[in-house]
């Protein structure tokens, strides 16, 4: 969890700014503007400027400057928490404004940005008066510090844990949503949410590669998918529930799943890109015997502060930056698996969202054995 701003915090945001001065001196501009909500849990460790969460726009901004100022600019009503709680001790200095003025100039943040600055900066939004940088940013969130790893590590393991609960608790013949509600209430106290949450009930897992929950009732299949974050970092995983003896065609079907997964993570090395990942994809459901699944579905990507960074595609130039998180999720019709972890600069291999004592299947990476989710089996 995000705890006070320690000096590791400090240290981490210091590191990030420095990435953040490098681009901006590349691009020729004078300092870079964070506004979105992802962008901003990144660069301070985990800390959010989140108010309204259905926005990509937070509520106040960080501009970090080539001539190493720090400010955080924000109106009247967030300036004094942000300043004064959430950022205290990281040496921020405080731009605000007037709500009201905000109002009639929307230009405004970025222009008091500009001159603090010194000259033109750019921002992760499109906004008037700044350069849009977000694909740059984006990559520059790629390789994982040593305190983002320890907060993977850590909400991996309690993502895990409470979706393999969940899905060995939940009662046959409960809607969708009610499995959904029981997720979701058994991530809040944990400070986890889930900003993707899809139930599947029986047909619905091969009719559906997204399954919003609806009030359909399960009584034989269960499907449970997530992508959760706290502190701006998520995870992603699924599970699958089957009453009864074990089916043949489930079995076949997940199995071929994992070898693809398996496939995936093999690719996944130092300077991959997307392009040739998702040219893995289609070999490995080839070899396992499912031809032409890539199609109906994307195979995951590249994880971090958001629920993708980037997806693999045949047209991605995205390229593998360990430390880095991934989160593969292939789909054969009717199941499916999805776990997260971290592909490190010597090829190892680090799962996040194992569910303690969940069936697994074994597979080789590149003479690394991993472990990924089977089907459950339940009697009731």
């Amino acid at each position: 969890m995000v705890g006070p701003m320690t000096p590791e915090r400090c240290t981490e945001i210091a590191e990030k700014g420095a990435r953040l001065v490098r681009l901006a001196e590349a691009a020729q501009l004078r300092g870079i503007l964070l506004a979105t909500q992802p962008n901003f849990s990144w660069v301070t460790g985990g800390l959010t400027n989140r108010i309204d969460g259905s926005r990509e726009s937070g509520n106040g901004a960080l501009l970090f400057t080539v001539d190493g100022g720090r400010y955080v600019v924000a109106n009247t009503i967030e300036n004094p928490r942000l300043a004064t709680e959430a950022l205290v001790g990281a040496g921020f200095e405080s731009i605000e404004y007037g709500w009201t003025e905000e109002r009639a100039d929307p230009a405004l943040p970025v222009r008091l940005s500009i001159d603090a600055a010194g000259g033109p900066i750019g921002s992760d939004m499109l906004l008037t008066g700044a350069v849009s940088l977000e694909q740059e940013i984006s990559r520059l969130r790629a390789p994982l510090t040593r305190l983002e790893l320890q907060r993977y590590r850590e909400l991996g393991a309690a993502v895990g844990c409470t979706i393999g609960a969940v899905a060995r608790a939940v009662d046959v013949g409960a809607t969708e949503q009610d499995v959904a509600g029981l997720l979701a209430s058994a991530l809040a106290p944990l400070q986890i949410r889930p900003v993707v949450l899809l139930v599947a009930a029986d047909d619905r897992i091969a009719r559906y590669r997204h399954p919003t929950p609806t009030s359909a009732r399960w009584t034989r299949r269960l499907m449970i998918a997530t992508c959760a974050e706290r502190g701006g970092l998520i995870v992603a995983a699924s599970r699958l529930v089957h009453i009864g003896g074990p089916d043949a065609e489930l079995t076949r079907r997940t199995r071929a799943a994992a070898l693809t997964y398996a496939t995936l993570l093999r690719a996944t090395r130092a300077g991959a890109t997307g392009a040739r990942l998702f040219e893995a994809a289609v070999s490995g459901y080839a070899a396992a015997g499912f031809p032409g699944e890539e199609r109906l579905h994307h195979q995951g990507g590249a994880i971090g502060y958001r629920p993708r960074e980037w997806v693999a595609h045949p047209y991605s130039d995205d390229v593998v930056t360990p430390p880095q998180a991934f989160a593969w999720n292939p789909t054969v019709t009717g199941t499916k698996i999805e776990e997260s972890c971290i592909v490190h600069q010597d090829g190892r291999i680090v799962a996040l969202t194992s569910s303690p004592e969940w069936p697994g299947i074994e597979v080789d990476v590149n003479g690394q054995r991993v472990t990924v989710p089977d089907v459950l089996i339940r009697t009731n």
